[in-house]
């Protein structure tokens, strides 16, 4: 495994004692759990960050896992959580991921909901919400701009990529089609169309 590029402690390689890798997988859904605002596509930018500076999954392999995981019901956030844990230290891994990636926001998320029935209609309150969500929207862009190169620039088939994720954009807006319907449609289009030589 490579080392985190922001001068952090190594991740554990793959022959690391399991205990280790529990604690690393702790330590990165829990900062993830922790330091993510928003929706769950607001976390993506965080999982990815983590799983690729402890270098547990190739920017290409964790794209698969998102489109995977985008394919069954379900919060994408857990979702990954329970891959990535499964794929760092098995089954262990993947309930110590989700555990670390969930306490944290169910505690907080009962401590504020106590807090907002009562202060909910607070000037303040209601400034701090207005200024979150231009943030949120941001950490969804950067989602989108980090994978574009990946899943549709440099690879093969990037025009014929590039017209599915149009086709796929206006029927999800213009036409409301449900997202579900989407992606098993891109997946087929997938298998028969666009696959690789």
């Amino acid at each position: 495994m490579k080392a985190p590029s922001d001068g952090g402690e190594p991740a554990a390689s793959p022959g690391a004692p399991k205990a280790r890798r529990l604690v690393d997988l702790a330590v990165a859904f829990g900062r993830v759990g922790l330091f993510g605002f928003g929706g769950g596509p607001a976390f993506l930018p965080l999982i990815q960050r983590e799983v690729e500076r402890r270098g547990w999954l190739s920017r290409e392999a964790y794209i698969d896992a998102l489109a995977f995981g985008n394919a069954l019901p379900g919060p994408i956030t857990t979702k990954l959580a329970g891959y990535v844990g499964y794929t760092v230290a098995g089954a262990a891994g993947a309930t110590v991921a989700l555990l670390a990636l969930c306490v944290p926001t169910i505690v907080m998320m009962i401590a504020l909901a106590s807090l907002y029935t009562l202060y909910g209609d607070a000037p303040a309150v209601t400034a701090f919400l207005t200024g979150l969500r231009p943030v949120v929207i941001a950490l969804l862009l950067v989602v989108v701009i980090t994978f574009v190169p990946t899943a549709l620039v440099h690879t093969d088939r990037r025009v014929a990529r590039t017209v599915l994720c149009a086709i796929a954009f206006a029927l999800a807006v213009g036409a409301g089609i449900h997202p579900a319907l989407l992606i098993v449609a891109g997946g087929l289009i997938g298998t028969t169309l666009l696959r690789s030589a």
